[in-house]
C-alpha cells in the first residue's frame, strides 16, 4: 500500500497536540489580518491565541494529515 499524502495547505493552518484526554486540534482565531485597529482591547488580546477546532473540523483535518 502506498503512502498517504499530507495536504501541506491543512499542515500550515492547524497543529495537532495528542494528550492523555485525546487529540487537540489547534486554529489561529480568524479575523487578523486587517482592520483590526477598530477593534477593543479586548477583542485584540483574544485574537491572539489559538482556539481548539469544532469537532467536525477535527475530524476533516485529521483525515487530512494522516501522519500527524
Amino acid at each position: 500500500m502506498p503512502k498517504l499524502k499530507t495536504h501541506k495547505a491543512t499542515q500550515k493552518r492547524f497543529k495537532v497536540k495528542k494528550s492523555k484526554t485525546g487529540t487537540k486540534v489547534l486554529k489561529r482565531q480568524n479575523g487578523q489580518d486587517h482592520f483590526n485597529s477598530r477593534e477593543s482591547g479586548k477583542v485584540k488580546r483574544n485574537k491572539r491565541s489559538d482556539n481548539t477546532a469544532s469537532t467536525s473540523l477535527k475530524k476533516t483535518v485529521l483525515k487530512a494529515l494522516p501522519y500527524s
